[in-house]
């Protein structure tokens, strides 16, 4: 069975970014479009990450 650990994807600059290298940390996976309706929401994620981008 395949985990988010088995995907990888290309950061802002196009570099393949592996998941599995954040093993163990806490990940915040968002997939939308600018036209989907759930940007709004991106103010309260940035909220959450603000919260906990430095716990372990």
């Amino acid at each position: 069975m395949m985990t988010v650990y088995d995907f990888s994807a290309k950061d802002m600059a196009g570099k393949e970014v592996k998941l599995e290298d954040y093993k163990g940390k806490v990940l915040i996976i968002v997939n939308t479009a600018s036209k989907c309706g759930l940007t709004p929401q991106l103010e309260g994620l940035e909220t959450l990450y603000e919260n906990i981008k430095n716990k372990d």
